[in-house]
C-alpha cells in the first residue's frame, strides 16, 4: 500500500511511469552537518537550473525536518494517480516531501525502518517523469538514510555543501569522503555563506573565513563549484518560497546562475570523459 494512498485522486492526469527510469541525473546533496544551508542552496540551484532551462525536481531525503515546501513556495499535498504520487510543482520545480504526502502540523515521530520505507517510496512510486536532474536534498550526518539512497537511488554523483570555517569544512569531508568510499563520484563542493557585501559601502566581509571549501577541493581533488555570498535576500526569499530571479542584478541571483553553470558544465565534462574511457 502506498503511503499517499489517502490523497485525493487527480482525474484525468497525464502520467508517466513511477519512479526514476526516464531520471538522467541524479543528484545528492549533502553536508555532513547542519546548519550550512544545505536545503537553501538545493532549493536555489534547483530554480537556477530551471530558469535555464532544464528540467528539474527535489526529492526532500529530510524526513524528520523537511524544508521544501516553505523553500519552493507550495504547502500543497501531493496527488496520487492510482496510487502513485504526482509531485508538486512550483517556482518550475517539481518536489515531493514528507510534508507533502503527510499534510500534518507538529514533529514527524517514527522508527528509522518507516522513514526508510518512505523513501524508497519516493524513488520508486512517485510520477517524476523525464528529468533532467533530480536533486536529493539529504538531511546531516552520513547514517542510515544517506546510504539508503546512496546505494538504491543510483546516483550519478554528490554535491557537497559547507561554509567556511574549519569545523564546518572538517566535518564535511566527512561526506565527502563517504561517497568516495561508495565509489559515488563528486561532482564538486559549493561554499556556502561566503562573505557578506555591506550595502552601502559594497566592501565584502569574510564573516565565516574564506576559502575553506577551495582547500577542501584542492585536498581531495575535486572540482570547486562557486561561492555563495552570506545575503539577507536569500533568507527572505527562502523563507517566502520565492525565487532570487527576482533581483537578477543582485549578488545571489549571480551567484547561483554561476554555480548552476558550473554544475552543469561539470557533469557535461565527466559524461565526455566516461565515454571516451568506454571507447
Amino acid at each position: 500500500m502506498s503511503f499517499w494512498n489517502k490523497n485525493k485522486e487527480t482525474e484525468n492526469e497525464q502520467v508517466s511511469e513511477p519512479g526514476v527510469g526516464k531520471v538522467k541525473n541524479i543528484i545528492a546533496i549533502a553536508s555532513g552537518k547542519g546548519g550550512v544551508g544545505k536545503s537553501t542552496v538545493t532549493t536555489n540551484l534547483a530554480m537556477a537550473l530551471s530558469e535555464q532551462g532544464h528540467k528539474v525536481g527535489v526529492l526532500d531525503a529530510d524526513i524528520y525536518g523537511p524544508s521544501q515546501p516553505i523553500m519552493l513556495g507550495s504547502h500543497d499535498g501531493a496527488q496520487s494517480n492510482d496510487g502513485y504520487a504526482i509531485p508538486v510543482k512550483s517556482n518550475g520545480v517539481s518536489f515531493i516531501s514528507m510534508s507533502t504526502v503527510a499534510q500534518q502540523k507538529g514533529p514527524t515521530i517514527m522508527r528509522a525502518p518507516i522513514a526508510l520505507k518512505i523513501l524508497n517510496q519516493f524513488l520508486t512510486s512517485v510520477m517524476w517523469g523525464e528529468l533532467d536532474y533530480l536533486l536529493i536534498d539529504l538531511p546531516p550526518g552520513t547514517g542510515d538514510i544517506q546510504l539508503t539512497l546512496a546505494q538504491q537511488a543510483k546516483l550519478t554523483g554528490a554535491i557537497i555543501v559547507t561554509t567556511p570555517q574549519k569545523v564546518s569544512v572538517e566535518i564535511s569531508q566527512r561526506g565527502l569522503q563517504m561517497f568516495q568510499q561508495l565509489n559515488i563520484p563528486i561532482i564538486g563542493v559549493i561554499e556556502n555563506m561566503s562573505g557578506f557585501t555591506c550595502s552601502h559601502c559594497q566592501e565584502v566581509t569574510a564573516i565565516f573565513k574564506e576559502g575553506g571549501a577551495a582547500n577542501m577541493c584542492q585536498e581531495f581533488d575535486v572540482p570547486f563549484l562557486g561561492a555563495i555570498p552570506l545575503d539577507p535576500l536569500i533568507m527572505m526569499s527562502s523563507d517566502e518560497g520565492r525565487s532570487l530571479s527576482e533581483d537578477k542584478e543582485g549578488h545571489a541571483y549571480q551567484a547561483y546562475q554561476k554555480v548552476a553553470e558550473s554544475f552543469a558544465h561539470q557533469l557535461e565534462s565527466s559524461a565526455a570523459n566516461k565515454m571516451l574511457e568506454v571507447e
